[in-house]
This record gives C-alpha cells, structure tokens and sequence, in this order.
C-alpha cells in the first residue's frame, strides 16, 4: 500500500521507538547509579522526558528519510541527488523531496495546520473569556492554552515564511533549485518533531508561563515547560538552517545580469529576514536551554539567591523575540510591494528606497529589544535609548508606506482577491504601526505594559505584516503551483467576512487594555463592564474562524476542480509568470538573462527577462567561443 511507504508515517514511529530509548536509557543509567528505577514525581521525571524527547526528534528525522543521504555519504557511498520527474505523486508531499518547490508546499500545508490548531486554542480561551466567572477550564488548563496558542502562532507564521521564501526565491531569481538541497529538506522536517513536542507539553502538566518562558517561574512550573522549550528550540534550529540555505542562494545563484538591485523586492525582503533569523535565533535558543539546565541540573543561571539574574533572560529571550516580530513582516511586507505593481499596472515608486528599508528595518530592529523591558526593573539609564532606538523603525517602516501609497496614485487598479487582501494587510498593519510608539515611549508603556492594548497591537501587527500577505500569496501563486485557479467568490466572502470582524475584535481588546484589562488572566470582575466587549471579540474570533475555513474549503476544491490557470494569469513581469503553470520540474528550460528593470510596469517596450537568450556574435577576426570541452 501507499500508504506503508509515506516518510512522515515511518518519522513518527520511528520518534515513538527514539522517544522510548531515550526515557530507558535514562533509567539505565539511575539503575547504575543506585537509583531507583520507578519514579513518582513528574518533578524527578523531566531527564526521561527530555532525553525522551531529544532521542525522539532525531528518531523521526531518521525514519523519515532526512538522514539518509547524509548516511551513506559518511560510509563512502554516492548519495547523487534526484534528477527528472518525481514519479511519486502525492505521496511526495509526505516523505523527503529536495525539489524546493514541493518543501514549499510542504512548509505551506504545515503552516496552515499549525495555524488552525493554534486557532482552536484560541477559540476555547475566548470562550472561556467570552462572560466574567470560570466555566469550562481550570486556572492552569487556561494559561497552558494561551502560552500554545501564542508560540504555535508564532510557529505557524516562521514555517509560513519559509513556504513562501523555499517556493519563491529560487524561482524569482533564476536558480534551479536552493544552494544546499539536502539541508533544505532536513530543515523543513525538524519542524514535525518540533511542533509535537510544544503540543506533548499538555500532557505533562502544561506551562503557565505564557510563550515567553519567564523565569522564575518556568524554572518551577510544571514539568510540560520542558517539552515547550525542546520543541521551541528545534523549531529554531530549522529556522537558522533554512536562513543559511536562502543567504547562499540569494548570493550566489542569480541569474546573468541580476543584479542586487534588479532583484525582486521578495527576495530582499527574503534575505533581510534570513540575516535576522541566521544572527538572532541562537539567542532564544539558548534562553530556553539555560531555564532547562536550571531545571534539570540545578544550574542557577536566573535564581538571584543563588548570584542569578533574572533580567539576564530577559535580555537574551528579547534580542531574539523582538527583531522576530520582522522575520514575520518583512516577508509579508515583501508580497505587498511585490503585488501593488501588478495591480496597479505602474511601477514600484522608489524601488531601491524599498529595497535598502528592508535591510534598515532589519539593522534597527536589533537596536530596540529592552523596550519590553520598561517595567522589568531594568536600568532607568537604558530606557531613553531603547525609547529613540524603537521610534527610528518607523522611518523605514514609512518608507515602505508613502511607496505603496505612491505607487497607487494615478494606478488602474484592479481588485481581485490577491488585492483585496494586499490592500487589507496595508490598513491593518499601519494602524499596528500606529498603535507601536505608545507602548515603546516610557511613560506610556509602563501604564499599558501587559495589558490587552499590547495583545490589540499584536495582533494587528502579525496580522497585517503577514497573515493577510499570506492570504494574498496563496491566491495569487496558487495558479503557479496547482495549474487551477482559486474560487473568487469564495476568496471574496473569506476577505469581507474576516476583515469586519478582525477590526471589531482588536477594537475591544483595545478598549478592555486602555481600561486596565491585563492579559493571560482566565477571569475579570463582572462590575468592571468589560462582559459585552469581551463577548464580542469572542464572537468576533469565531467569524475569524468561519472565514478561515472558508479559504480551507476553497483551498481544497480548488486544488481538485478549481478553474484551469493557462498562461500570465495575472500579467506580470515576474520571470515565474513567464513560463507555463504548473511550474516545470527544473523550473527554467535554460538560464534565462535579466535585460531592465522587474517593475517597469506600464512602460511600452520595456522587458525584464529574456527567456531565450541568443549566443554572443563572434566578433569579425577572430575565432567564435567555444564550450569547453567535458569528459575524460
């Protein structure tokens, strides 16, 4: 059967068999040490579960096939990669392909199912918020959903980042395929094991420290902290890896004459994203992995009665999680710039302005970390700095803004569904930009500091820099991919059903916050008058919720019985639009030339790509060029 040979089917066994051999071989070894055996504490239990869990990880990436090359390279074996037409079919989504375009589907898919779980999550915490009083979770069951749903989240939007930089970039620019297609597949399957590892933590007690893992308490909470930071910590490693891959790339796989700066605005924003990812990820990781040594080794990294500090976390866990925040939106900031021009039929206003905003946001967003961290206790003297640090963002941020407004004017603009949603993401993500400056100005971030103003302007951020730009590529590059074409009724429907509500739920988190609403809290006072809003905004996420599954419904029929996409569909001068749907397996026949400029939309005789380049004229005199000789 088919099925008896789908990779993910032999990962996940084989990650049950890691996980057991690990937890014994811990036991083993308290057996030589004289220790007992059998265990009742879940507190004396956390070495079987890590080491369960780290053994299970890389039993998965084993069973799974993402090893395997790299295996019979280290015996003396060829391992040559793949070349031709893949002649599994479907079942290659589910086992290890080094095509880039099928890890992209692949990190798409999972994207999209992490982003319906976490979603779940959130659909029970709102309503369990939706009336004052405690109705269907406990306190603890409470704060354990709301830490899943921020960090799969989060999850859900690095892995859609990569679908949409493993799909694109390679394409975009010329290449055949990534620089290392080996590392490729291995860093799309690590996020499997890591994502069942955050999700095994409710089985262990769950975490009550929300997705940030603040010690002092993640250093004595429940045992499920544990399986968040391991999986976390995977998911990071994938992440760094997958930077690597596109930085090479981009570097040294253009096409002839593709200059930095007759690049696509995508892939600038891919390789802004990927220095971020590749330079600050580590230091999450290694947050997480001193809270998990403090854990289990009684290390005292963050206990203060032990020389400990706990801002020191702090510190580490924010260098990361701020300039995050645009590993999320410069991709997604990315599509918009990338897409205005198509349907405005002009070109990109102030293209290397863009361009080099993209590198500046990434530069800057290293500089305003400690924001988070007004009312910490950190040192007074560092918080005008981080002020000014944190209001210099908006400049290049701005940048971006008056382009697209600029690019707009004068335009002949068309609305379908990819615009709609491009369009969407503009106005939701400037009024998170709008709502940014108050929380990183000192005097009001400490009033609104872990109040729902911050969770309003959160949302509106990830929402705007990159679920709607998401939303947008997937109907705009879902042609490409699949040959048929998305229902614009449908995408129509998902767009005006979701953006009403979306406003009206970050409205009433706003409102709650600037009334003194804090957040990861299960209950509030009934006399407060926060029951109608909250009720709201519940009803609210669940609309979110039906809009969401009408793009899955869409997403799905379409793939199967949508409209058949022949040709540009969407006339653009993108050098993936210039060849037929679905994308050929080798992408490009022969390497095609860059000959202008990639936004000179609107500009008669302009060409951007030659697709069928012609060799030099041998010059009067002398001998023509020849290849040079191949073979013994």
């Amino acid at each position: 059967m088919k099925v008896l040979k789908l990779g993910i089917l032999w990962g996940l066994i084989a990650q049950c068999a890691g996980s057991i051999i690990g937890a014994s071989l811990v036991m083993f070894i308290r057996i030589l040490m004289g220790r007992a055996p059998i265990v009742n504490s879940w507190r004396v239990d956390e070495p079987l579960m890590v080491v369960g869990g780290l053994f299970g990880a890389i039993g998965f990436m084993y069973g799974v096939g993402a090893l395997s090359d790299w295996i019979k390279i280290m015996r003396g074996r060829e391992a040559p990669l793949p070349h031709g037409h893949d002649p599994r079919g479907w079942s290659r989504y589910f086992g290890v392909s080094y095509d880039h375009k099928v890890i992209g589907v692949q990190y798409g898919i999972t994207a999209v199912g992490v982003f319906l779980l976490a979603g779940l999550f959130a659909l029970v915490m709102r309503t369990e918020l939706a009336r004052s009083g405690l109705h269907i979770l406990r306190l603890d069951n409470f704060n354990t959903l709301i830490g899943l749903h921020g960090i799969m989240m989060i999850a859900s939007i690095l892995i859609g980042v990569a679908a949409l930089m493993n799909y694109l970039v390679p394409m975009m620019i010329g290449a055949t395929d990534m620089a290392f297609p080996r590392l490729n597949a291995f860093a799309f399957w690590l996020n499997i094991p890591g994502a069942l590892l955050v999700t095994s933590s409710m089985f262990f007690g769950g975490f009550e420290t929300g997705w940030t893992g603040y010690p002092p308490l993640s250093a004595h909470t429940f045992p499920g902290v544990q399986m968040f930071f391991l999986g976390v910590y995977i998911i990071g490693l994938s992440s760094i890896l997958g930077a690597l891959n596109i930085i090479a790339t981009v570097l040294c796989m253009r096409a002839p004459g593709m200059t930095l700066f007759r690049m696509p605005i995508f892939v600038w924003a891919s390789l802004s994203t990927s220095l971020i990812s590749l330079t600050a990820t580590q230091l999450i990781g290694l947050s997480f992995q001193l809270v998990m040594f403090e854990r289990l080794f009684g290390m005292n990294f963050f206990n203060p009665d032990k020389g400990g500090n706990v801002i020191l976390f702090q510190h580490l866990f924010w260098f990361y999680s701020h300039p995050a925040v645009y590993i999320f939106v410069l991709p997604g900031l990315g599509i918009i710039s990338e897409l205005l021009p198509v349907f405005s039929r002009k070109p990109l206003f102030g293209y290397r302005w863009i361009a080099m905003s993209s590198l500046a946001i990434a530069l800057v967003g290293f500089l305003v970390w400690a924001h988070h961290m007004f009312a910490a206790g950190m040192e007074e003297y560092l918080r005008v700095p981080f002020m000014y640090s944190t209001m210099l963002v908006a400049v290049p941020t701005g940048v971006k803004f008056f382009s697209w407004m600029a690019t707009l004017w004068g335009g002949k603009i068309e609305t379908p569904t990819p615009m709609l949603f491009v369009l969407g993401g503009i106005t939701v993500f400037l009024f998170g930009g709008l709502t940014g400056p108050p929380l990183g100005t000192v005097s009001t971030d400490l009033h609104l500091h872990d109040s729902y103003f911050v969770v309003g302007h959160f949302h509106n951020t990830m929402f705007g820099g990159f679920v709607y730009p998401f939303f947008a590529a997937i109907y705009y590059w879902f042609p490409k991919i699949t040959g048929r074409r998305m229902s614009e009724t449908m995408g129509w429907l998902h767009f005006w059903l979701m953006t009403p509500a979306f406003w009206l739920m970050t409205g009433g988190m706003f409102w709650v916050g600037l009334r003194g609403m804090r957040r990861r809290i299960a209950d509030y006072d009934p006399a407060l008058g926060f029951d109608t809003i909250h009720l709201l905004v519940t009803l609210s996420a669940f609309l979110i919720a039906i809009s969401v599954l009408i793009f899955l419904g869409n997403l799905i029929y379409s793939a199967f019985f949508g409209e058949e996409a022949k040709g540009n569909l969407w006339a653009s001068r993108s050098p993936e639009w210039q060849v037929p749907s679905p994308m050929p397996e080798h992408n490009y026949d022969e390497p095609f030339v860059v000959t202008g400029e990639p936004y000179d939309y609107g500009l008669p005789g302009s060409v951007y790509i030659d697709l069928h380049p012609r060799p030099p004229e041998p010059v009067r005199g002398q001998p023509p060029q020849l290849e040079p000789a191949t073979g013994d």
